[in-house]
């Protein structure tokens, strides 16, 4: 099973709604989780209607901002759960059992970030199933998750204690994780890593071959990702080691993240 994670920065161009089906047939996910939408209810309607074999859980923007939308094809056994304009919510039966998917979009405003931890806590609370969160955090871990610019320490120890408190970690990755770059040139490029698949140990547990796959950066200025679920090692993964990053030492509370693991 393969989930696909986009952040679309709107669908209201046709030349982006092909774009998305072209994506959609090429990787032929059993779920997509679409974030950024712009779009109402309706005018998402029309965009899945260019999307044959999925089902739909869609919820309006705000005006021009927000909108979400999780796809999944009409074979895969799920229930809804829950939704807002910065998440939806499911359970999902599969061969290793029942567990949930969330698809979130943070806050993209600074002053509005602990609303994001607030809604992961909440989430986290909701069910014991094991879990997965995949999405647009729209925040990084540590420093080194950007490429130009700096951060407010504050704002990536804020993340960091919501993500502990949810016992949640990263997904092991594939390919530029810097998944957002703002199009500029120089010493204006900004280049980070907002999105991400985040899981529970026991959903480690369920799939411990599973990976994360940054794709090609195309019409948005975000890249999709896609989760590949796996029981088993798959050859290809076998090649792919651990690579430690002599600068995460210098980061922050690291030495803590490497007691804790």
């Amino acid at each position: 099973m393969n989930i696909l994670s986009i952040n679309c920065r709107g669908l209201g161009n046709p030349d982006t709604t092909s774009a998305l089906r072209a994506l959609i047939r090429w990787e032929a996910p059993a779920i997509v989780f679409l974030c950024e939408t712009k779009l109402s209810g309706r005018e998402l309607q029309r965009v899945r209607e260019r999307v044959d074999g999925y089902f739909c859980i869609k919820v309006d923007s705000m005006g021009r901002s927000c909108g979400l939308a999780m796809m999944w094809k009409r074979d895969i056994d799920c229930n809804f759960l829950s939704s807002s304009v910065h998440h939806i919510d499911f359970s999902i039966r599969s061969e290793g059992g029942e567990w949930r998917l969330t698809g979130f979009y943070g806050w993209p405003a600074v002053s509005d970030c602990h609303l994001s931890w607030e809604l992961l806590r909440l989430l986290s609370r909701q069910s014991q199933l094991s879990w997965v969160c995949i999405g647009n955090f729209n925040e990084v871990l540590l420093s080194t998750e950007m490429k130009g610019g700096s951060r407010p320490q504050w704002q990536m120890n804020n993340f960091r204690a919501a993500v502990d408190e949810c016992g949640l970690r990263d997904v092991a990755w594939m390919g530029n994780r810097f998944s957002y770059d703002n199009g500029q040139v120089g010493d204006a490029n900004r280049q980070c890593m907002l999105d991400r698949a985040m899981c529970s140990s026991s959903w480690t547990d369920m799939f411990p071959y599973t990976r994360l796959v940054y794709l090609e950066r195309e019409w948005s200025d975000h890249a999709p990702i896609k989760l590949v679920l796996d029981h088993k090692v798959r050859e290809s993964f076998r090649q792919k080691g651990f690579k430690f990053e002599k600068m995460w030492v210098e980061e922050e509370g690291c030495e803590e993240a490497i007691e804790r693991g």
